[in-house]
């Protein structure tokens, strides 16, 4: 089952042998998330289109990056990052980061969803890092329902709600993990980071065993 969804947000250039981990862990892959500068950046960058053109071949979701901002993102600006990310990294996916997680911004994210699609997106993942209202379940293949520390997550309630849903449905997204941690979440990803940057450090289940 492909389980592990890969926010890692280091430059391939800079960091080979990760990424070249990454792209070896295809078939336990339900996704990577492609951020060259918080979302596609203004240019295209050779190193990650070399990287996203390795991982299509390899038979893996690419997302693109984009932050709506709780909402407060225009839609034009986040429709356009999408843009870039298909056009420039060949991105088959969304990853919508900072979704509001509130029943009154739901017209917000139908109308990002229906723009999401029509620029390619055939997987949509939208991070929430809390369990939202049920009525973002209607739009997308991946709702993120926790992201944070390790010690916050042991103390995580499920919401009755999500019982309707297949477990593949809801991703967990753990920082300052130990290699022993398990997610309760089909979809996770748990990793050594802490601090501002923890998406740096490749999830616990890519390391070289020691």
């Amino acid at each position: 089952m492909k389980t592990l969804l890969v926010p890692y947000y280091e430059h391939p250039a800079e960091r080979p042998d990760a990424w070249d981990a990454v792209v070896a862990a295809a078939p336990r892959l339900y996704g990577v998330v492609l951020n060259p500068a918080d979302g596609p950046g203004t240019a295209p960058d050779p190193a990650f289109a070399a990287v996203a053109e390795r991982l299509r071949a390899a038979g893996v979701r690419v997302l693109g990056y984009a932050d709506t901002d709780y909402a407060r993102r225009p839609h034009s600006a986040v429709v356009h990052d999408l843009l870039r990310h298909r056009d420039w990294y060949g991105a088959d996916g969304a990853f919508l980061d900072q979704v509001s997680a509130e029943p009154g911004a739901l017209p917000h994210y139908r109308r990002l969803t229906v723009a999401a699609r029509a620029a390619g997106a055939r997987t949509l993942v939208l991070n929430h890092g809390v369990h939202p209202d049920p009525g973002y379940a209607q739009l997308a293949e991946l709702l993120v329902t926790f992201e944070g520390p390790w010690d916050t997550y042991r103390d995580l309630v499920l919401p009755l709600w999500t019982a309707a849903h297949p477990p593949e449905r809801f991703c967990h997204l753990i920082y300052a993990a130990p290699p022993n941690a398990r997610a309760a979440a089909a979809v996770h990803c748990l990793v050594p980071g802490t601090g501002a940057h923890p998406w740096g450090t490749l999830p616990h289940a890519l390391e070289p065993a020691r």
